[in-house]
């Protein structure tokens, strides 16, 4: 019996006369094409329900604004996502549990600076269920003390865990940088403040914050649409309050300027948080700006990635891509690289910004970064899962369904020349500030580049 001679990827690959063509890319379907419902309940809840009826399946995505002042908020906050689904006056923690289980379901709550939000899936047959356990929640959670102390617990190990990572540390630096004593910036609360939030200031929180009008709830699943805006109605129409949800101020613009160096010592590696100030997707130039940071850094074959991870060496890890906030948007670079090549890492990510700017995406790039974008949003959208999630982001600025559906032809029509308009007005390198965290005793040499302050 003969042994089968093993061959490498790259010698199948290959032939005689070189590498084997690659069969040319199929023609991109339309992203959906699907029923949908876009309308307002009577206590002022927007609700965006899709039918998808790819699996016997719904997916349930809330998003409540829930910003305030109050430098104890965000240990408030998130005491109160931890214990959200902990009981109600009808159900215990087991008993909401064990409902949702008999309806393959699950629910679970988490909070940001900008809003709290509801995740959730279950059978199709079982929705009744679902928004019967997100109802009794929503008007009657009742986080009991024993609950509300243990979560308390819970936290405050994970909090103190979770400062000690330097991508934490880098994140709250760049936010403090860009943004000051703006609200935006407590994404993680301090673990003394959440060790003295008290059961009554987690019931008055949600009394006074957890509310329909402003909030979204996107549905998506094997329903019929106007059925399952009746279902919604019946379950939710008690959640009612004459107040509107608090909405997030309106960040400061971010201005291009000095970097932070922010000192770590004895750190291995250097982490790299840059921004600069973005547009939205209501900007009818964002098509052109999506395209042009893929082709800097938003992929895996970028520019970025090239130069910093294959050529350079400096990096495992690099990207750069666009952050929402209210009423705007910013893009990041996000690197970590090894100490000693902090001032060499720093100077090929400004080259490569410089790059962008002066030598744009050439018709090759773009016709990749194209098909990357919208074999991207296809995939994202496939399931029924990512597309609830798609939706409840573009529903926080306004749209819809629609977009989604028209989103993948204004991709198509964008032009080169465009995508070099977008690259410089948005990664010229006096746009973008940001930090570095690390140790400066094995990087001294980055001060030599300028504007790199302490």
């Amino acid at each position: 019996m003969s042994v089968q001679e093993h061959r490498s990827a790259e010698e199948i690959g290959r032939t005689e006369l070189g590498p084997r063509p690659l069969p040319p890319l199929g023609e991109q379907r339309a992203a959906i094409g699907l029923s949908h419902v876009d309308t307002t309940l009577t206590n002022g809840l927007r609700v965006v329900v899709v039918k998808q009826s790819t699996v016997p399946m719904v997916e349930l995505r809330l998003r409540i604004p829930f910003a305030d002042t109050d430098l104890m908020h965000a240990a408030k906050a998130e005491v109160l996502a931890s214990t959200f689904f902990s009981g109600t006056a009808r159900r215990d923690r087991v008993a909401i549990d064990t409902d949702l289980a008999l309806v393959g379901g699950e629910l679970d709550a988490s909070v940001d600076p900008e809003r709290l939000s509801i995740g959730g899936n279950a059978l199709a047959s079982g929705l009744d269920t679902l928004l019967d356990v997100l109802s009794d929640a929503l008007r009657g959670a009742s986080y009991a003390d024993e609950e509300v102390g243990r979560e308390k617990g819970r936290l405050v190990e994970r909090i103190a865990m979770a400062k000690s990572q330097p991508s934490v540390i880098a994140r709250q630096a760049l936010q403090k940088h860009r943004y000051g004593d703006h609200p935006a910036t407590r994404e993680m609360p301090e673990a003394e403040d959440v060790a003295k939030v008290t059961p009554e200031e987690v019931r008055a929180l949600h009394q006074g914050f957890v509310l329909p009008r402003g909030s979204v709830l996107v549905l998506v699943g094997d329903v019929e649409t106007d059925e399952a805006v009746a279902k919604l109605e019946s379950a939710l129409g008690g959640w009612k309050s004459d107040r509107t949800a608090t909405e997030l101020p309106e960040l400061p613009v971010v201005s291009g300027g000095d970097l932070l160096f922010v000192p770590r010592t004895g750190a291995v590696q250097s982490q790299f948080r840059l921004s600069a100030q973005a547009i939205t997707r209501t900007d009818p130039r964002y098509p052109a700006l999506q395209l042009a940071n893929l082709a800097f850094g938003g992929f895996f074959s970028s520019r970025l990635v090239e130069n910093v991870r294959e050529d350079k060496g400096y990096t495992y890890h690099a990207r750069s891509y666009l952050e929402f906030t209210p009423g705007g948007a910013t893009l990041l670079i996000d690197t970590d690289t090894a100490s000693e090549v902090t001032a060499n890492a720093l100077l090929e990510i400004r080259y490569e910004l410089a790059r962008i700017v002066l030598t744009p995406p050439s018709e090759t790039e773009v016709d990749t970064v194209r098909q990357y974008a919208i074999g991207q949003l296809l995939t994202a959208t496939a399931s029924q899962g990512g597309l609830a999630s798609q939706l409840i982001g573009l529903a926080s600025q306004g749209l819809g369904v629609e977009w989604l559906v028209e989103y993948p032809g204004r991709l198509k029509a964008v032009t080169a020349e465009e995508i070099a308009a977008a690259a410089r007005d948005f990664f010229a390198p006096v746009n973008w500030t940001g930090v570095i965290v690390g140790d400066s005793a094995q990087f001294g040499n980055v001060r030599l580049l300028g504007d790199v302050k302490q």
